[in-house]
């Protein structure tokens, strides 16, 4: 898959599936490289997936002289989304960073977005938050790749999930693997998230938007969340009282592709 000079660094991206486009961006990792898998089962059998590296993830390059902000990587995406030509985008941004680069999109450039979906979001970052991010960043840089993906793991999935899939979740093949022996591009992923606050102007957001609540989200729960509904006219949301920071098992993986499903079909 190709590498386009965009913004003065080279994007690593792809294109899967025919239809509607639909650009998906994720948690501090990637969809590219076979992590399709990680999409919503069937989304690129009814349409048009886009998805990229963010800036020193997988195969795309950075410059650490240019601060690492939302703007920055929604920047990125727009200019990924001109150079494809794409127009009216279904936008789907889900575990943190991903959904907030979605809401700087449909802020800058509203004729990009036809509809939005959010989940495990904020538009503003309280100082627990706050906290939190920057206790992942100390853990990454002072005790390890290693140490780090067992303390997100444990506030990203609900007890059960984690118990039963340890195995998987732990190691260099685990979770968060794109992050491994890359501290510095994941130190500048925080400080996009850290910075970010953007409350005071989500009443620019113009497309229908779908808020997802997760109640037992330890990271972004619906104190994050509903200040994102709040904030964006008309917004819509539902609340799922079962569901973490990251969609897990087989039977919310259906529910969340189910719903998905229903909301670009209706928009």
């Amino acid at each position: 898959m190709p590498l386009v000079n965009l913004n003065d660094h080279e994007m690593y991206y792809e294109v899967h599936g025919r239809g509607e486009p639909v650009l998906c961006m994720g948690g501090w990792g990637t969809y590219c490289h076979g992590g399709t898998a990680n999409l919503a089962r069937g989304l690129t059998d009814r349409y048009q997936v886009v998805i990229f590296d963010y800036r020193g993830i997988g195969d795309s390059t950075d410059d650490a002289s240019v601060p690492a902000t939302m703007a920055m990587h929604a920047s990125d995406a727009i200019a990924l989304l001109d150079h494809l030509g794409l127009t009216r985008v279904h936008l789907v941004g889900l575990v943190g960073i991903g959904a907030c680069v979605c809401q700087e999109i449909a802020m800058r450039r509203p004729d990009l977005a036809r509809s939005m979906l959010n989940m495990g979001a904020w538009a503003r970052v309280d100082d627990f938050l706050r906290d939190q991010l920057e206790m992942f960043r100390w853990i990454h840089r002072d005790a390890g790749f290693l140490a780090f993906q067992l303390a997100v793991c444990l506030l990203s999935f609900t007890p059960e999930y984690y118990n039963e899939n340890r195995a998987r979740l732990l190691g260099p093949q685990g979770g968060w693997r794109e992050l491994n022996g890359r501290y510095p591009a994941h130190s500048r992923l925080i400080d996009a998230c850290v910075s970010y606050d953007a409350v005071d102007r989500l009443h620019a957001v113009r497309c229908p938007t779908l808020i997802i609540h997760a109640a037992l989200d330890q990271v972004t729960s619906p104190r994050t969340t509903a200040v994102i509904e709040r904030a964006i006219p008309g917004a819509e949301s539902i609340t799922w009282a079962d569901v973490a920071h990251v969609v897990a098992g087989k039977e919310q993986k259906v529910r969340f592709a189910n719903t998905l499903f229903d909301w670009l079909s209706s928009h």
